[in-house]
């Protein structure tokens, strides 16, 4: 069996904080945790029709990471690749006036509290990637971008 790659889909809004810690959150399991070989998919792509980006999340367990309630993220990979293997609601996790709260939206002005809550987004990603099952990779051959050809 092949190697189990896992796609990570994050919100990409960047008009409230919750778009913002669930970008950071996202990028912190991708280059410091390496659990598993995870890739990032680029939202704005993926709903251009990226074909690349959706064919991954039919082939890869993917995890949608939103920033709100509107569940973006989760709802387009389910619309176009199907069912997803986890989903992180930051607005659950920050509480839903965080997240749409629209003055503290750029790294620059993030305090010590907005980076626990950047922790508590990634412990619960590193939940959902813990929960795929190896079965979940359907086997097939992906080709298409330098992320599934690793």
């Amino acid at each position: 069996m092949s190697e189990l790659k896992v796609g990570i889909l994050s919100c990409s809004g960047e008009e409230c904080l919750g778009g913002t810690i669930s970008r950071l959150a996202t990028r912190k399991v991708l280059e410091e945790l390496q659990m598993v070989d995870t890739v990032t998919l680029c939202l704005p792509l993926y709903l251009a029709g990226g074909k690349e980006e959706r064919n991954f999340a039919k082939v890869f367990p993917t995890i949608s990471v939103d920033g709100c309630d509107k569940l973006c993220a989760k709802r387009s990979t389910e619309k176009y690749s199907g069912k997803i293997n986890g989903s992180v609601d930051v607005s659950k996790i920050i509480g839903n006036e965080n997240a749409l709260n629209t003055k503290i939206v750029r790294n620059k002005d993030l305090t010590e509290e907005h980076f626990q809550m950047v922790e508590e987004v990634v412990s619960e990603i590193v939940k959902a990637i813990s929960k795929i099952s190896p079965d979940a990779y359907s086997g097939k051959t992906f080709k298409g971008c330098s992320c599934g050809d690793k």
